[in-house]
């Protein structure tokens, strides 16, 4: 495998030729990433010649639709999904709502029960634990207090009596940052009976997933975060969509991709986001030239790419982190088992040292990021919070070093 051509990819993004950003490395793209060229140059089209109503009989408002249904099927073709089986909402959150609006009536009627974690982001776990106020059993699968694991085994036991229908938990978590073994939970709530809603928005920045391969029923990613505009993308596989009562227009019920759609979506934002697809197309053809691929197979290949150049660059953070006695690593300690997400629990409140990392031109993040739960169960004092590094493919090797570097004198 080539190793990632960074130059190239920092060619991409529209960010790195801004003079405000210059000489700035950025480690919050937890919160958010740069888009990529291919989705801002989309989303200036659509406003300036598709911005009428879309799937009317006239050019431009065929050409907005058209745009709209591409980015659908691409996107549905690189995670290994049917294009029916992917939505498009105002935000992860939005569409985690809907849903379980749809699991609320479902098993309010039918029964069973609901298993969430405490590793979650509140944003994504909320939604389903409020299902208890509908008296719909809902049951915690903890992480270890120490190192923030979830362990199978304890998912097992939760599974164990058959009640299980829908088993939520998140690919990784925004401040533990482990990767979770997704096949093997969606597998095993599969076997218990159960349907599995996995909550990808910390992981899919890292490489776009294929979730047919996953087996996943449900799963969730932003694409703000994933290079692309502000949107909640959600696969769902049609025999549970429509299974589920429908939540959105009563005359849209037989259209899986409007079934959990309430409010018309944001045409302009859905259309730019052909522009993920346009952007790991572009990266394929430069490491790979001359190479055939499915659209599957070339985002495999690109999120190998993206994942073996994170690997390198978080080691030696984890490395140097690891050294330091005054500090605690939330997670892994090992690079290849976490995403480069990397929360610190300090001697002193978080947010005053990002804004310290800041003079020295390093963007970080310090607080709760909603992960109230994870951080509460790891004992962290939240009034403190932590101190939160998040990279991805586009950061260089000297960047790492400058927030070392910045560290050292920080801390």
């Amino acid at each position: 495998m080539p190793a990632l051509d960074v130059d190239f990819v920092r060619s991409q993004f529209p960010a790195f030729a801004e003079p405000t950003l210059e000489g700035w490395a950025f480690f919050e793209n937890a919160g958010g990433s740069y888009p990529c060229r291919q989705v801002v140059e989309r989303l200036a089209r659509f406003y300036r010649a598709r911005k009428v109503q879309p799937y009317a009989p006239y050019p431009a408002s065929e050409a907005g639709g058209a745009e709209m249904d591409e980015a659908r099927a691409r996107l549905a073709a690189m995670l290994g999904v049917a294009t029916d089986e992917v939505s498009f909402g105002p935000s992860t959150s939005a569409n985690t709502y809907v849903l379980a609006q749809a699991v609320r009536e479902w098993l309010g009627a039918e029964g069973g029960a609901v298993v969430v974690t405490n590793q979650d982001h509140e944003a994504n776990t909320g939604a389903w634990r409020r299902l208890a106020a509908a008296g719909i059993e809902v049951r915690e699968w903890c992480i270890d207090p120490q190192t923030g694991h979830l362990d199978p085994a304890d998912l097992a036991r939760l599974l164990a009596d058959g009640r299980v229908r829908l088993v939520c938990f998140p690919h990784c978590s925004n401040v533990v940052g482990e990767v979770n073994p997704v096949a093997e939970i969606c597998a095993m709530a599969r076997a218990a009976g159960a349907a599995s809603c996995v909550d990808g928005v910390s992981y899919a920045p890292h490489g776009f997933p294929d979730v047919g391969a996953l087996g996943a029923d449900v799963y969730l990613f932003s694409a703000y975060k994933t290079y692309g505009p502000h949107q909640g993308i959600m696969t769902i596989r049609r025999d549970l969509g429509m299974r589920l009562p429908a939540q959105g227009h009563f005359f849209n019920a037989g259209t899986l991709y409007k079934r959990f759609t309430p409010a018309g979506p944001d045409h302009a934002q859905v259309a730019a986001c052909a522009g993920m697809a346009d952007y790991v197309d572009a990266l394929h053809a430069h490491h790979f030239p001359g190479a055939d691929a499915a659209p599957a197979a070339r985002a495999a290949a690109v999120h190998d790419l993206m994942r073996a150049h994170e690997v390198a660059l978080t080691a030696p953070l984890l490395s140097y982190l690891g050294a330091r006695n005054d500090l605690r690593l939330i997670g892994p300690r090992r690079a290849e088992g976490r995403a480069p997400t990397v929360a610190l629990a300090l001697d002193r409140p978080a947010e005053p040292v990002a804004r310290e990392l800041a003079a020295h031109k390093v963007m970080a993040g310090g607080g709760d990021f909603y992960a109230v739960r994870p951080l509460t169960a790891l004992g962290v004092d939240l009034g403190r919070g932590v101190l939160r590094m998040s990279f991805v493919h586009y950061t260089t090797r000297a960047e790492v070093d400058r927030l070392i570097a910045a560290l050292d004198r920080t801390l």
